[in-house]
């Protein structure tokens, strides 16, 4: 069984194999598992008669190289196959193992092959559509008053655009990357993680149609002072990949993320805003709307 590397231009071939997405963590997104690439960085995997096998190697030898569980829309792999995977393919770990997983399996079998570890800072956040769309009751009162100081200020003066990302607004919004880096002070070289995501965020523009994803940019005085890009997870969830915002313009945030939601969520049920990894400023806000609930994410080491 060998691994080769998985191109940008296999989404056609793979997408087959998430009809039916039963796992509900973004690593398991067609368009995020392609994406995310870069010089250090590396998805791979191959097809069977009925999976698709994804891993994430380094160009280095890491200790946190893995799988994720097998991709197939005909059946899921039993602990005891997944084992047989891992070492037949030489990895230690299964990574982003969604506690529906575990849910659908007895633990005592799965710790039977695998110990069981938590990844708290891979969780996933999500929320209802009709929360985040229209932001109703007392608890998003102040985000509510954010969003009509920031109407007041520029959204009803003319002085707000939001329009689709395109070929032609790339380097634009990478020039926008770069200054958002900057405002947050988070300049690395692409070992970092800001550093892989940039180049993801980057990949993803260049594919935005391949990959079929929606996107949203808004424009402020003309300069794009916020972006986008979301994809679908399964049929009732869509998820949010990328999402930047200037800090600095009071509601701007609190603005956008409102019309990202009723702009390309609209159709689903559910909004998965992926995880805060496990930095407080994310867990901060991601709180703040108000999740309904967290998808687990479980690391497994085969024993």
């Amino acid at each position: 069984m060998q691994l080769e590397p998985l191109k940008i231009t296999d989404y056609a071939l793979l997408k087959p194999f998430f009809a039916g997405q039963r796992h509900h963590l973004c690593a398991y997104s067609l368009p995020s598992i392609l994406a995310w690439r870069n010089d250090v960085f590396k998805p791979i995997g191959m097809v069977t008669a009925d999976s698709l096998i994804v891993a994430v190697d380094f160009s280095e030898p890491k200790d946190n190289r893995h799988l994720i569980l097998p991709i197939s829309p005909c059946r899921e792999y039993t602990p005891l196959e997944l084992q047989d995977l891992a070492l037949d393919l030489g990895f230690e770990k299964y990574w982003y193992v969604p506690n529906g997983y575990l849910d659908r399996h007895d633990v005592r079998q799965v710790e039977a092959f695998f110990k069981i570890e938590a990844q708290p800072h891979l969780h996933d956040y999500v929320y209802r559509f009709e929360d985040l769309a229209y932001l109703k009751g007392n608890r998003y009162s102040k985000k509510r008053n954010l969003i009509n100081q920031f109407n007041r200020c520029f959204a009803n003066r003319g002085q707000v655009i939001l329009e689709p990302i395109t070929p032609a607004t790339v380097p634009e919004c990478e020039e926008f990357l770069d200054r958002w880096c900057e405002e947050r002070a988070c300049e690395g070289d692409s070992e970092d993680e800001l550093g892989c995501e940039r180049q993801a965020i980057i990949n993803s523009m260049a594919h935005l149609e391949r990959f079929e994803l929606d996107s949203l940019l808004l424009r402020l005085d003309g300069k794009i002072s916020a972006m986008a890009i979301t994809a679908r997870l399964t049929d009732k969830m869509g998820v949010m990949h990328f999402q930047k915002a200037f800090a600095h313009v009071k509601g701007l945030y609190q603005y956008f993320d409102q019309q990202c939601a009723q702009r390309l969520f609209r159709g689903y049920d559910l909004i998965n805003k992926e995880s805060d990894m496990g930095l407080a400023g994310l867990i901060q806000a991601k709180k703040s709307y108000h999740p309904i609930r967290k998808i687990r994410s479980y690391k497994l080491t085969v024993k």
